[in-house]
Formats: structure tokens, C-alpha cells, sequence
């Protein structure tokens, strides 16, 4: 069984789009695309530096595009399950026909404006944990008023707050953790600080008619595989202000029985967790096109 992750912020690199463009019929959908949610998304993903696409609004689009450039020169393929690591979800959305590609990306650059407005109303950001039992780092992040807005599994948590709260956590880790390391992201992602982004999603999605996913939609707010389209769509508007639950998502795929895991563009982070959380499991991680060959023969030795 294939599961087909999408990656979420802080994946992009300067550039990573490049070579993907170079493939038959994609420059013509990215331009289309870039035209339909005013954001040119061939500038940013081949000629803009780091920090323009470090902007959130920027860098959400940009990852929804190229998780379905990559999955798109996949051909047709028919993975047991879908799943995507914040933003990523949007695009886990696209491909299990809850939303057409149109209303992903849509969805998606109104969900990095939205977030950017939020993250610019209080200084907030994002430290990521190395080492430590989450038993013993997740209420220690809560006696400092942080949140743990992401959940990764194999130790790996990210806290998320103010700027003072993450001074403290510098100052004072929790028993076992040896670094912490602050993230050059704009804002505390996944946690109440991005309640007014919630509200302009919930209007956004009055506009969209989901349907229900065709193949097991895996939601990251608690691992649970979603199977009415309007309830992926109401978790994708409530999980900008949610915590992402990656480690139980791994739990789902155990249960699933998954054999492959197969991280879209610009892969590397889901599939570095998979081999720590899911031994045994095949990954692969679609950086550029010279990795189609082997995503093929991955997808069809555990593709239904």
C-alpha cells in the first residue's frame, strides 16, 4: 500500500521549481495558475531569493503548485492513501478530488495572505526541539504558555508562541532537550495567534463545493481518515489555529498497513521522519524530475 504526502512551509528552497518547469505542458499550468490567484509562481519558484518565499503568503501557493506539478508527471496513479503536513493538506485535498486543483490553489493563497495578516498582528515564531520525551516536553512547553504546534514524531516537537515565551524556552529547556532551535518562519502557525486567519477561511470556504475523497484522506488534526469532503474541508479551515498531529498520522499508516511512502515536491522532511517512525516502510522523496523513475517503480510495486 502507497500512501503520497505532501510537504508543508519551510520546505521550499531558492529555485527548486526550476527543473520541474522544464517538463512538457507545465510552464503553460503554472502560468495558469499564477494568473488565477494574481502570484506568479514561475518567478518564485525559479528567480526569487530565500526570504521572498519565505513570506508566507508566497510560500503556501508555492508548495500547493509544486505538490501537484510533481504528482501531475507522475501519470495516473492510485495511492491507498493521501496526507500533507500543514499546507500540505490543501494539496492532499487536490488529490483526493475534495477540491479541483483551481480551488486548492484558490483556497490555499487565501490561506497565506490570511496567515501573514495574523502573524503581523503580535511578534510571533517558531522553535523547533532536538531530543526530549514529548511526555515530559509538552507540559513544559505549556507551563511557558507555548504551544506545541507540531507533533512529529520520533521526539521531534515544534513550540510556537510569542517571542518572549521562545526567549524563555531558550533560557530554560525542558529535562532531556539539547537544542532549541528558533525557525525563520513569520508567525506562530498552529495555534490561537492564528484565530483571525480562521475566520477569513471560514468565509473563503462558503464558496466551495467538496466533494468526498476517492481514495483514504488522512487528516493531520488527529490522525483520523476523513471520508465526507465537507469535513476535510472544515479541518483545513480549522488547522491553521490547530496543532499538526504528524506522529498520529505515521500511527494511521501503521494501522493502514502501508508499504511505501512517497513524498511529493519539495520532498525531504516527511520521508527523513517516516524512516525514524515507520521501519521497513519504502520512501522516496521527489526532489526534482530526475527522481520520477524511481517514483514510478515505487508506485508500481505498492500502488493498488
Amino acid at each position: 500500500m502507497l500512501v503520497l504526502v505532501a510537504p508543508g512551509q519551510g520546505s521550499q528552497t531558492p529555485g527548486f521549481l526550476t527543473e520541474w518547469l522544464e517538463l512538457p505542458g507545465a510552464a503553460d499550468r503554472v502560468a495558469a495558475w499564477s494568473d488565477a490567484i494574481g502570484l506568479d509562481l514561475a518567478h518564485y519558484g525559479t528567480k526569487a531569493d530565500a526570504d521572498e518565499i519565505r513570506d508566507t503568503a508566497v510560500a503556501q501557493p508555492l508548495l500547493v503548485a509544486a505538490g501537484l506539478l510533481s504528482a501531475s508527471a507522475l501519470g495516473d496513479i492510485a495511492p491507498g492513501a493521501v496526507a500533507g503536513h500543514s499546507v500540505g493538506e490543501i494539496t492532499a485535498a487536490a488529490l483526493s478530488g475534495v477540491l479541483d486543483d483551481a480551488a486548492a490553489l484558490s483556497l490555499v493563497r487565501k490561506r497565506g495572505l490570511a496567515m501573514a495578516d495574523a502573524a503581523a498582528i503580535t511578534e510571533t515564531g517558531m522553535a523547533a526541539l532536538l531530543g526530549g520525551d514529548p511526555e515530559v516536553t509538552v507540559p513544559h512547553l505549556e507551563k511557558l504558555g507555548l504551544t506545541p504546534a507540531n507533533i512529529n514524531g520520533g521526539g521531534q516537537i515544534v513550540a510556537a508562541g510569542t517571542m518572549e515565551q521562545i526567549a524563555a524556552l531558550e533560557a530554560d529547556k525542558p529535562e532531556g532537550v539539547r537544542r532549541v532551535v528558533p525557525l525563520k518562519v513569520a508567525g506562530a502557525f498552529h495555534t490561537h495567534h492564528m484565530g483571525p486567519a480562521v475566520e477569513t477561511l471560514a468565509e473563503a470556504a462558503k464558496a466551495l463545493a467538496p466533494a468526498d475523497p476517492k481514495v483514504a484522506y488522512v487528516s493531520n488534526k488527529d490522525g483520523r481518515a476523513v471520508a465526507s469532503g465537507a469535513e476535510v474541508l472544515e479541518r483545513l479551515v480549522g488547522q491553521v489555529a490547530n496543532p499538526v498531529r504528524w506522529d498520529l498520522c505515521m500511527e494511521t499508516f501503521k494501522e493502514f498497513g502501508v508499504t511505501a511512502l512517497l513524498e511529493l515536491c519539495p520532498g525531504g522532511t516527511l520521508t527523513g521522519l517516516a524512516k525514524r517512525a515507520l521501519p521497513g516502510v519504502k520512501t522516496l522523496a521527489l526532489k526534482t524530475p530526475a527522481d520520477l523513475d524511481a517514483a514510478r517503480e515505487l508506485v508500481a510495486e505498492h500502488a493498488a
